[in-house]
């Protein structure tokens, strides 16, 4: 059994500064991924004992950026943003091949605000999907990450007043359910698919952390070949740090 945990720091050194490694040692996972991670090299020296760390840094400074922690080393590390090069500036995706799957950690692209970046991202997205259906070919694989919408309504607290929104626009949600449709699992939706207010992110503004009005943005999905590993999936409220919460999955693999 395997516990991965997937969190957007929304800034490593920051994060630090909020109680980062209590939960990380608390959390004890096997492999613990990070997103939106902020930093160039040698800007933070983290030492986490037992744990191998994996780096992609954007080219832009304070910017993106992924990392993931690992107890087991893996086969081959790849950084080259899907081997597409206007994908591979800002640090975005970290793939570690393991013996037996994939791990796929990503921030997907947000649209922006007047969804200026929208047409980037259904490239992304077109891309991305690509990615993974030839990865999955290989061997199964595990995402987990920011992807940056929420795909049904109940993925939101506010989905009327939010639907041209980035992350909730139509175009966004397409995507995603072609993600699904090619062969992956939301695990989350998997174990509870009706569960309402089971949100990822929340606004700094009016209070909407406390008052519980957010979006489920973050996730694990894995390869319809593991249905049957997946244990538990998981999401961690409770955890502060971030305007993300951590999530968890649990999987025999």
């Amino acid at each position: 059994m395997l516990k991965f945990v997937s969190w957007n720091v929304n800034g490593i050194r920051a994060c630090l500064k909020k109680g980062f490694m209590d939960y990380f040692n608390c959390a004890d996972a096997d492999i613990f991924c990070i997103q939106e991670t902020k930093l160039h090299e040698g800007q933070v020296e983290l030492f986490l004992k037992g744990y191998r760390q994996y780096w992609n840094y954007a080219e832009k400074k304070g910017y993106s950026g992924t990392a993931v922690f690992s107890k087991s080393e893996p086969v081959n590390v790849y950084l080259d943003g899907m081997g597409i090069e206007e994908h591979g500036r800002e640090g975005r995706l970290l793939t570690l091949e393991y013996e037996n799957f994939f791990l796929v950690t990503v921030y997907t692209p947000n649209s922006q605000r007047g969804l200026t970046r929208l047409e980037y991202r259904m490239k992304w997205e077109k891309d991305f999907r690509y990615y993974l259906v030839e990865l999955d070919k290989k061997k199964p694989v595990v995402i987990c990450g920011d992807l940056n919408v929420a795909h049904k309504k109940i993925d939101l607290k506010n989905p009327s007043s939010n639907r041209k929104n980035a992350g909730f626009t139509d175009e966004e949600r397409e995507k995603f359910g072609k993600l699904l449709e090619s062969g992956f699992i939301d695990s989350y939706r998997h174990f509870y698919p009706d569960r309402e207010g089971a949100y990822t992110w929340w606004s700094y503004f009016s209070n909407a952390r406390e008052r519980n009005v957010g979006w489920r943005i973050d996730y694990f999905c894995v390869s319809q070949l593991l249905r049957d590993n997946i244990k538990d999936s998981h999401i961690y409220p409770e955890v502060m740090g971030s305007d993300h919460c951590p999530i968890g999955l649990s999987i025999d693999i």
